[in-house]
This record gives C-alpha cells, structure tokens and sequence, in this order.
C-alpha cells in the first residue's frame, strides 16, 4: 500500500519538468524577439541617421514640434513629485500630425507654398526649424524679404524709416549713449598676446550674400526700402574683421555688392553669387578654415532687440542649410558660438534654426566647410551701433572657440610627445 501512495510522483514530477521546460522556451523566444526589435530600432536610428537630410525628421524637428507640457507631462510620470502644468491635453495633436506630415513629405501642410518651393526660387524661403533654443526669445523664425518687400509694422507702434526712443544710438549715438562695445585688445581677458596670433594667416572669412541690407534708423526718414548702397550690413562684417584682428585672429571680409558687379543680376540667386566669392577667397588662401555670411533680418525692432547691462544690442540667429550633407557638423560649430553668447551675453541668441531645401537655398555655402554659418544680425529697425556691439560680441566668442582649438592640438601634441619619450627611455 505504502508503493502504490507514492508511485503517482513519477508522472507528476514529469508534468512539472515539461511545465517548466515550456516556460522557459517561453521566456527564452520573448527574450529573443526583443533583442531583436531593439537590434532592429537602433539599425534604424542609425540608419535613419544618415539617411535624414532634413533637421525636420530628427528628433530636433520633433522637439520642436510638441510642447513643454509635453515633456513635462512625460517627466511627471517618473517624477511624482513634478508640478505638472495644468492644461487639458499635453500633447498638440495638430502639431504632431503636421510634423509627422513633414518628416515623410518636407512639406508642411500649414503653408501650401511649400508644395511650389522646391521649383519656384523665392518662394516659401521663411519657413525655418528651430534646432536648438536660445534665451534672446520665443519661437519666432527669421525672416528673409527682398528688396521692395512691405513690412508690417512693429509691434510696439514703430513706423517704417522712424528711429527708435531709449538707448538704441545711431551711427554716432547721441550724447549719454555708450559707445559700441570695444572688444579687449590681445593679452587681456586671457586671450593671447600679439606674438602668439595667427602670425599674420587669414584664418576668417566674412561676406555678404545680401549685402545692400541697410537699417531704418539710419536711413532718410519716411524710408520705406530698408536697403542701401553705401550705409549696409557689410559694415559689420567689416567691424567684426577689425575686432577679430585685434584678437589675433586674421580675418579677412568681402563688401561686394552683387547688383553692381553681375550682369543681369538677381536677387534670388544671391547665393549662387557669393558661392563664387567664398570660392575664390579660398583658392586665394588656403589656409581659411571659419566662414560667416552675415545678414540682417526682416523682423521688427521689438524681435530683434535685447538690453544687456543698460545697453542695447541686436539679436542674432544663426541659420544651417540642411540641404548640405553634412549639416550636423556646421550645426556643432554654431552651436559652440551660441553657447559663449549664452553665457557672456544672455539674451543675446535668439537660437539655431535649420532651413530646409524645400524653404529656400537650403546650402548657404556651408558644404564648402563644417565651419561656415550663416548669421543674422539684428533686424530692419535696429541701430548700426547696436549691430557693432553684436559684431564685438560675436568676434569674441569666435576668438575664444579659436584659442581652445588651438590650446587643445597643443595639448594633445604635447601628451603624444610625452608618450613617446616615456617608451623612449624605458628602452
């Protein structure tokens, strides 16, 4: 009797080993499959990677394309104890439907004249992807209009060709203004003495595609054209070279003024134009490694205007044609500009914004360098005292960027070279 209470285990224990031999192949196959699908979406983030020719369908675009509350909804549930905004839907569905449009088309489905840019020049060209935020404002994307092109008023009430109250200054600023910021000469502010600069190399390369830009307030009054043969943006560009110089930084700057030197010239080309210019100054100078096209934008003194320390200065942003393949690396270089303006100059940047081919030239000439950008400076009622002490600001931040490079090649010499003496004497 006592064989035939314990004979069942047998069974029993084989039904419970083949349980287990089930679960475990279970387990087993689930474990599998999602290795799989994680191999599969990295492959895909690789591959989409390098594939996207569009900021638009990165995850940048997508940053840019949700809300805050968003993000902020999506860290709530991690963080319990996050404040959580208050709003009936964190997520913008009609934004995220219309990026969603334009990461598989580049078209964007809130301005039709996208569907006609990529034939038609000039067409759709303000249409821009805000890549990396900055202090200096909202999310309000440059503007690029042409000669004759009718502005609208500013917000604050300012009218076309009247220069503004306050501390704005004009190119001579009126009595109690603070002159233009000067830039330290070398040697001050730990930047390197006149011995240790370039040693006379041309090093930077400033230009103008639009070079007739010109400003309001320092325009007859009742202006209504903010564009000028003699009072324009590449007197900037020529400030900012001088300022670059006296931080040891060889720079070199172009004024030519298309319309006078192009048989049948036309504004829409302007690209085309000074891609020529950026060509020849480079098989005049091998040795030129930073580009800046240097603009001014179309928006209204209240969007293009910032008050640090009591003093006015115009805002920048800083523009990347995605159309180069190579985008990321002219995106990295701005973004290192941006960052010391951050710092030194809150307010200053009003951020990185990247165009696609579909909104413009999409290229800026910036495939001929990972070190060309675009930058707008200032708008159409901001001051050329006020576009100076931008161009200070900006030299010194490329001075800075320049030195760092240099001091860490240096650096990295000197570790090698150490190395090699250490094996050197352990012979």
């Amino acid at each position: 009797m006592k064989r035939n209470a314990f004979a069942p285990q047998g069974p029993r224990m084989k039904y419970r080993f083949r349980r287990m031999l089930v679960t475990g192949k279970a387990y087993l196959t689930l474990s599998l499959v999602s290795m799989i699908v994680v191999l599969m979406l990295g492959l895909g983030g690789i591959l989409q990677n390098v594939l996207a020719t569009s900021p638009v369908q990165t995850m940048k675009g997508f940053a840019s394309s949700v809300s805050a509350s968003f993000f902020s909804s999506l860290l709530g549930m991690e963080l319990p104890h996050m404040d959580k905004q208050r709003e009936s839907s964190g997520v913008p569905v009609s934004r995220l439907a219309a990026f969603l449009v334009r990461w598989m088309t580049e078209l964007n489905p809130n301005d039709p004249k996208s569907l006609l840019a990529l034939e038609m020049p000039g067409v759709n060209r303000d249409s821009a992807v805000l890549l990396r935020p900055g202090s200096g404002g909202g999310a309000e994307a440059p503007e690029d209009h042409g000669p004759g092109h009718n502005l609208p008023p500013d917000a604050e009430g300012g009218e076309a060709g009247t220069p503004p109250d306050g501390n704005g200054g004009a190119a001579e600023p009126p009595d109690g203004q603070p002159e233009p910021t000067e830039t330290p000469a070398p040697g001050t502010e730990g930047q390197p003495d006149p011995e240790q600069g370039t040693g006379g190399r041309k090093v930077a390369f400033i230009y103008h595609s639009h070079n007739q830009e010109s400003w309001f307030p320092e325009l007859k009054e009742g202006t209504k054209d903010p564009n000028s043969k003699t009072v324009n943006i590449t007197l900037v560009g020529k400030r900012m070279a001088e300022q670059l110089e006296k931080l040891g930084i060889g720079a070199v700057y172009s004024d030519e003024d298309y319309s006078e030197t192009v048989q049948n010239y036309n504004w829409n080309y302007s690209y085309k134009y000074s891609h020529q210019t950026v060509k020849d100054a480079l098989a005049e100078n091998k040795e030129l490694e930073y580009f800046f096209d240097i603009h001014r934008d179309s928006q209204r003194r209240s969007k293009t205007t910032v008050t640090i320390d009591g003093v006015s200065y115009a805002q920048v942003y800083f523009i990347i044609g995605h159309r180069n393949p190579n985008w990321e690396q002219n995106e990295a270089f701005a973004n290192s500009i941006h960052q010391l303006l951050e710092e030194k100059y809150p307010g200053l940047s009003r951020g990185i914004w990247g165009k696609t081919a579909a909104t413009g030239n999409g290229e800026y000439n910036q495939s001929i360098s990972p070190d060309s950008v675009l930058i707008e400076i200032g708008g159409v009622d901001n001051t050329l005292a006020e576009c100076y002490r931008t161009a200070d600001a900006l030299a010194k931040a490329i001075a800075e960027i320049y030195w760092d490079e240099r001091n860490a090649v240096k650096a990295d010499a000197s570790a090698a070279s150490g190395g090699s003496s250490a094996k050197g004497d352990g012979k």
